[in-house]
């Protein structure tokens, strides 16, 4: 399996990320949905979470089940 197909391991800052482990992709934290590193914009430093959208990370932020 190549780092292509891998999920990578992030550490996710306020502003950016940094690779810990190489991939492709990291998974939403919600929906488990795989977001391809080029596409991630929205994640939470302070849970160390990758969300796949802004509703979805604006709806874990406040408490409210995204379902």
């Amino acid at each position: 399996m190549s780092s292509a197909d891998k999920t990578a391991k992030l550490y996710y800052g306020p502003s950016n990320f940094r690779v810990l482990r190489p991939g492709s992709h990291v998974l939403c934290a919600v929906t488990g949905v795989p977001i391809p590193l080029a596409e991630l914009r929205y994640w939470s430093a302070e849970r160390q979470e990758a969300y796949a959208s802004c509703e979805i990370a604006t709806r874990r932020l406040l408490g409210i089940d995204p379902a």
